[in-house]
């Protein structure tokens, strides 16, 4: 007969006690408070309309800034290589923020040039996800920290912050002397530095000069208050802006830990406002069914849209199937959806009317909707525009189209797969 003593029946009580509360604050602090738009945008307005441009200001928090220019870096060395040369120019200061950082040919580099701007007196602060930078090597971190430059790895794993732990930082920002910045899709990784034959990731990143610098450097400054409890003022990370071009453009970051879902808002009043096309790349397709009603509303109006995103080169493919499970409707909207067949495609931009283009770190899934904190740059103009859907017209030509019947018929295997993924993820995407 096997005895059972109080003491063991207190401690089995205690530890399922710890389990249940370990089990509730991982659960529901992994999913912040649902604050976010649910009815259907309505407007009478186009994206061309000066009304678009006010009204996007006020929901996004953020106004237009006008007189900058912009350059589009479409090859992961090219995007190294810009970035390398502007951070060895730098003489006022360096803040960069990225998910991912690390690798012999591209982290370990800018490491090395981050360390030495900071010897030569530049104030260089350093955000990168620690999730994303679990990799990065500690040499490099610790040859950084030796050299002056303030590292933070964002949201590392802590016994008073683990409800935290799953709200990541997924942005790709750099701003040299508060006048050069860089957002887009790239990390600070070796897979986006090979061409796209060769293995690399198929992806866009700008370079931007001009007034909006400074609200590209507002956005770092709102995780590096989060991070350190500083604020970045002064002529160091603010100097009197220049005007170097002529393009309007806007900043729109999410801090979903306080309900800031401010880059789903922005695409939702965007597509709204198209009246003739909208063309979507994204690296991960896994929006709410509010999202996905919109697109089939903008569809059933007479909006011209495409969506592109990975094929079996997807470096997640339990999210490729599950986003399959969400593409019925759209597809008999009379949307077309692509998939990236050269490599894995990790782009994240949409191009309304061949005249707003939203580009940055956001994928159109719950999870960067949701739970990471993201930072999109848009544009309102033309000559832009089109250049953008230039490039998005010859990734087309790279992918293949996936019909209506060939989705119908798809394996069994991979409609359960893609259905109990999608059941699974998506609380938590």
């Amino acid at each position: 007969m096997i005895k059972i003593s109080i003491k063991m029946v207190v401690v089995s009580v205690l530890g399922l006690f710890a389990l249940f509360l370990i089990g509730s604050i991982l659960f529901f602090n992994a999913t912040p408070k649902e604050i976010r738009v649910t009815e259907q945008i309505q407007v009478t307005y186009s994206i061309t309309d000066p009304e678009f441009r006010r009204v996007s200001g006020i929901i996004a928090g953020r106004q237009w800034v006008d007189g900058n220019h912009i350059e589009i870096l479409a090859r992961g060395k090219d995007v190294f290589a810009s970035m390398l040369e502007d951070i060895n120019r730098a003489e006022k200061s360096i803040t960069k923020e990225t998910f991912m950082f690390y690798g012999d040919e591209t982290a370990d580099p800018v490491a090395e040039a981050l360390a030495e701007a900071a010897r030569r007196n530049v104030s260089v602060h350093l955000v990168m996800d620690y999730v994303g930078s679990v990799l990065a090597s500690g040499e490099k971190l610790e040859t950084m920290r030796d050299a002056g430059v303030d590292v933070e790895r964002w949201r590392k794993p802590s016994w008073y912050q683990i409800a935290r732990f799953n709200h990541r930082t997924h942005r790709k920002l750099l701003v040299v002397d508060g006048r050069t910045a860089y957002t887009g899709g790239v990390n600070t990784a070796d897979p986006w530095l090979p061409d796209i034959d060769d293995g690399g990731y198929k992806d866009y990143h700008l370079r931007i000069t001009g007034p909006i610098v400074h609200e590209i450097q507002g956005a770092f400054s709102e995780n590096w208050v989060s991070s350190r409890g500083e604020l970045l003022v002064g002529e160091t990370y603010y100097p009197q802006p220049d005007t170097t071009g002529t393009i309007p453009m806007q900043v729109t970051s999410s801090n979903p830990r306080e309900g800031q879902i401010r880059v789903r808002k922005m695409l939702l009043h965007a597509i709204a406002s198209a009246n003739e096309s909208i063309r979507i790349g994204s690296a991960y397709f896994f929006p709410d069914k509010e999202f996905l009603d919109a697109l089939v509303d903008a569809a059933e109006r007479g909006v011209d849209i495409t969506i592109l995103t990975p094929g079996e080169k997807i470096d997640q493919n339990y999210v490729r199937r599950a986003s399959h499970t969400l593409w019925g409707d759209l597809m008999k909207a009379g949307i077309r959806m692509y998939e990236y067949q050269q490599a894995m495609y990790h782009a994240k931009l949409m191009i309304v009317d061949d005249y707003f283009v939203t580009i940055g770190s956001t994928n159109f899934d719950n999870r960067s909707f949701r739970l990471n904190d993201e930072a999109n740059v848009n544009i309102l103009d033309r000559a832009f525009a089109e250049k953008m859907a230039v490039e998005f017209e010859n990734d087309l030509l790279n992918s293949l189209r996936i019909e209506l019947e060939e989705w119908q018929n798809r394996p069994l295997r991979h409609k359960i797969h893609g259905w109990l993924t999608a059941k699974t993820i998506g609380a938590y995407l």
